[in-house]
């Protein structure tokens, strides 16, 4: 047997500023055949597994390019175009396949393209034909769409929020490719369209034991190969926008059509229940003062980079300087240009420096204070499971006896190595500002005293019923209090 493995990923928000170009892929990950380290990834997972089997002699493995991006606005055209051409360059050029694993997020859109993925899975079809099985890995955020389900077999979304199963769902998806290659399985995919978009952390409840429920059917159900709850992706402004539960079944469609529905309106009578309490920034200061030990972590909920928005936002950094909130740090603010003012300064200098809120309106307003560079760090990573995940060059600075992480790749928080990386102990400090809507959320509950998620300002379009969709269907909750009524 002969399987392809490539991919292309990223997460849009249609409503940011901030474009996506080849540039910005390359900078990130751009892994050409052969060169993708051993290191599963969000979205590179599946090339990990598929070289272990395939160095097990299972099948015969050819490498295609992988690459992402960290989450932004919409890609460039060509840029797409691009890449997508270069992967199906190489697929011709390893025909025949018998498997294509694709390595991809699920909420891309470019200009021009509504469903990137819908489209480069199309032309995957039309290359390798009706019997040779596609395969791939999704990102729950994301935007399930009909082409999509049309044109793969297997398609497979991470079960956790935060995405801490990444590993074990790129496993996944080779597996079912490779069980169906050989005809143990006939894979048959159901879709239920829950006709809502929503947030679902899955570190609490009634997510957690929805979850919990996923893998004991998937365990205990001899008919169902896999389930998938797509979150859907609320910034993005396509016409497909929405939740949707997927169930594989073996070969019986009828069972995995009524299975996604009971499932999908459990998760329908969930609505507007998952979500933490969303407290200002003023409640989250008075509420992390009151808990008298730290590290209390103060999540800023919608300034999130992983969401495609700036992570430059100023509205709690701003609120702890009035409240005087001693022994604090915040990661991270994106300011290039103030890294290269205090590069230029150097350690220790005392500075008069502008930063943040640069990028767009609804984050704040620009610092200006006198600030003291603590530490200069070039190319910092922090970690993410097995991912190193970069920072670019970073400065401490300490303002109001704050010290904050200026960075120069956006990247939301995800572990403590996002502080330690830049030299800072995170368990001596009292408050800890995180930008992150819950990836954050499996390390630092190891040790927060309590964790409070805030509402700063609204640099991320979280109001469906407001958000000024134009392509997105108008028929979904809480756009419309009943949507199944339509």
């Amino acid at each position: 047997m002969r399987v392809f493995v490539a991919g292309v990923a990223t997460e849009v928000n249609t409503f940011s500023p901030i474009f996506i170009g080849l540039e910005n892929f390359k900078a990130t990950m751009y892994a050409r055949p052969g060169e993708h380290d051993d290191r599963p990834t969000l979205t590179s997972s599946p090339l990990i597994h598929a070289r272990r089997r395939a160095a097990a002699g299972e099948f015969e493995l050819v490498e295609g390019t992988i690459t992402w991006t960290d989450p932004g606005g919409l890609i460039n055209r060509s840029t797409y175009e691009t890449i997508r051409d270069e992967i199906l360059g190489q697929l011709r050029a390893a025909m025949p396949v018998d498997g294509v694993a694709l390595c991809l997020h699920g909420a891309m859109v470019a200009q021009g393209y509504d469903d990137p993925e819908g489209d480069l899975i199309a032309r995957v079809r039309e290359i390798v034909g009706p019997k040779a099985i596609i395969a791939g890995g999704l990102d729950p955020h994301s935007h399930l769409t009909a082409k999509r389900v049309a044109n793969a077999d297997i398609l497979v979304a991470f079960k956790e929020f935060p995405h801490t199963d990444f590993v074990e769902r790129g496993a996944e998806v080779v597996d079912l490719m490779v069980r169906t290659m050989r005809g143990e399985i006939r894979p048959r995919m159901s879709v239920f369209d829950c006709r809502m978009i929503d947030v679902f952390p899955t570190s609490r409840q009634p997510m957690r034991s929805f979850v919990d429920k996923m893998f004991a059917i998937e365990r205990d159900d001899p008919k169902v190969l896999s389930l998938s709850l797509i979150h859907g992706f609320m910034a993005g402004d396509v016409p497909e926008l929405g939740t949707r539960m997927l169930v594989i079944t073996d070969g019986d469609a009828g069972y995995g059509e009524r299975l996604a529905e009971t499932l999908g309106r459990e998760v329908f009578a969930m609505r507007g229940k998952s979500m933490p309490e969303l407290v200002s920034p003023e409640v989250a200061i008075a509420r992390a003062r009151a808990v008298g030990r730290g590290p209390v972590v103060i999540a800023d909920f919608w300034d999130n980079p992983g969401g495609g928005v700036a992570g430059d936002a100023t509205v709690i950094l701003r609120a702890l300087i009035d409240a005087k909130v001693p022994n604090a740090a915040l990661a991270t603010i994106w300011d290039p240009i103030a890294v290269g003012h205090c590069m230029v300064a150097g350690e220790g200098a005392v500075v008069p420096l502008r930063f943040g809120a640069k990028s767009a309106p609804n984050c704040g307003e620009p610092l200006d204070a006198v600030v003291t560079v603590r530490r200069l760090v070039r190319d910092a990573h922090q970690t993410f499971g097995t991912m190193r995940v970069a920072m670019g060059d970073c400065a401490v600075i300490e303002v109001g006896g704050i010290e904050v992480i200026l960075n120069c790749l956006r990247s939301q928080a995800f572990e403590r190595t996002v502080f330690t990386a830049v030299g800072i102990d995170p368990l001596a400090k009292d408050v800890l500002v995180v930008k992150s809507t819950n990836h954050f959320h499996a390390d630092f509950a190891k040790f927060a005293s309590e964790i409070i998620y805030c509402q700063a300002g609204r640099p991320y379009p979280s109001d469906p019923p407001n958000n000024g969709y134009r392509k997105a269907r108008q028929t979904i909750w809480p756009i419309v209090e009943n949507p199944f009524a339509q």
